[in-house]
């Protein structure tokens, strides 16, 4: 029972901040994507750059956009993969509405989107490859998503911090639990393990959802994993743009190619980022 309403009270303390930055993140989006969607049709050269600019806002709306872009051949691999590895999803929420300090917020952010550009034009080296444009319809994509972008600013917002919070609710339930009645220091040292922690949470990132980046995150919020594990699966994480990816572009092999090249990329990410933090 004493687990049971600390986790309440916490999620209860977190609700209002969860809702207060999707309501600016609502807005955000609404009156902005179609602007930040012109950029990246018309970037060339330069999107794998404004890519990872727009990824590290914490919506699936630019990876998924950026998923469709690839399938029409609208966008190169290299800025579908720098998209992919900056987006962040529902880890900067989650951050602001725990307290971390600015400076670390900032550093993630920053160091992610360095990655997504760096990766972003390896890839364009390599993969270079011009295909035929075609139109897609992403208003149609948010609606079989259940983006719930018809219901408005603030329904959505409202809708997407009770999903979240019901979410972090359960996660954290279970971490409490665990913390009590089971020795968790066996699976945290497993998760600290050079390469095999990033590596881990490199397959937790490529949960199509938002639940990788929520796991990830609290589990570092609560100390199980250090800010390169975090990184290495969030470098991963992107939302449900890999799942529109795999239904949107008809080419598995191609897919499961971009699936590795991510992976490698956040495990790569992860690790260089302990030289760095």
């Amino acid at each position: 029972m004493d687990i049971l309403i600390d986790t309440v009270t916490d999620n209860l303390k977190l609700f209002p901040f969860l809702f207060i930055t999707y309501l600016f993140l609502e807005y955000l989006e609404h009156k902005t994507s179609d602007k930040t969607v012109n950029f990246i049709r018309k970037a060339g050269f330069s999107g794998p750059f404004i890519g990872a600019l727009c990824g590290t806002l914490p919506q699936c709306g630019f990876s998924v956009a950026a998923a469709n872009f690839y399938a029409a051949r609208v966008i190169g691999l290299g800025t579908l993969i720098a998209v992919f590895l900056s987006t962040s999803d529902e880890m900067l929420p989650i951050l602001i509405s725990n307290a971390v300090q600015p400076q670390i917020i900032s550093a993630i952010l920053i160091y992610k989107a360095v990655c997504g550009i760096i990766f972003g034009y390896a890839i364009n080296f390599i993969w270079n490859k011009r295909r035929k444009k075609e139109n897609i319809n992403i208003e149609q994509l948010c609606q079989n998503e259940n983006c719930h972008c018809e219901y408005g600013i603030l329904k959505s917002a409202l809708h997407h911090s009770l999903h979240i919070t019901l979410f972090i609710f359960i996660i954290t339930l279970i971490l409490n639990f665990a913390m009590a009645y089971l020795d968790v220091g066996q699976f945290t040292a497993y998760l600290q393990l050079p390469l095999w922690g990033e590596f881990f949470s490199a397959v937790i990132g490529l949960i199509p959802n938002c639940s990788s980046s929520v796991i990830l995150t609290q589990l570092f919020l609560d100390g199980y994993i250090n800010i390169g594990t975090l990184i290495s699966g969030s470098l991963v994480s992107s939302g449900v743009g890999l799942l529109v990816l795999f239904r949107v572009n008809r080419l598995l092999k191609e897919n499961l190619m971009i699936l590795c090249i991510i992976c490698i990329c956040g495990i790569i990410g992860g690790l260089f980022s302990h030289l760095v933090f």
